[in-house]
């Protein structure tokens, strides 16, 4: 949570790796608190105000009982998330094998990165950074856990993405 908006209780809410479309009236969340607590809360409101979502939650009627969840991180159940065709969670892609359009292994996703302009994966013990944009990706397959990705030469030396 970013910070109280007005004296209701309202908070703001900063971007999260599964958008801010997750978020809806009637959700149930769990937030860690900045102390490591966690607390169960229910969405009661959502609305945006000047291009950030301003969340109010049952039980969180005042600017002072707000102030409390402040730096606080919102997780919602795996089962809540809904992907549209072509998304996938970061715990989706951590593990996958990388192989190019032969079938020749790239290495491991070792995590995924977020920036504005696209999401990238780590791939392989050196981290080599690939853009996960449709012009590289072939196809990924979470239950084979294989994603393939046809990359021009040099982007991925697969003798430093390659896990000894």
């Amino acid at each position: 949570m970013a910070g109280v908006f007005g004296l209701r209780g309202d908070l703001k809410v900063a971007a999260s790796r599964i958008g801010e479309d997750a978020l809806a009236a009637g959700l149930r969340v769990r937030a860690t608190l900045a102390d490591g607590t966690t607390r169960a809360l229910r969405i009661a409101a959502i609305r945006r105000h000047q291009g950030r979502p301003l969340v109010h939650f049952d039980g969180v009627d005042d600017a002072d009982s707000a102030a409390a969840l402040v730096g606080s991180t919102l997780a919602i159940d795996r089962a809540d998330v809904v992907l549209a065709a072509g998304e996938y969670l970061d715990d989706d892609l951590v593990g996958c094998s990388v192989l190019d359009t032969h079938g020749t292994p790239l290495g491991r996703v070792v995590g995924v990165e977020h920036f504005p302009a696209q999401d990238i994966l780590l791939i392989g013990a050196a981290k080599a950074m690939l853009p996960f944009v449709s012009a590289f990706i072939r196809s990924v397959d979470v239950a084979a856990r294989e994603i393939v990705v046809d990359v021009p030469p040099g982007l991925i030396d697969p003798g430093e993405a390659v896990e000894a």
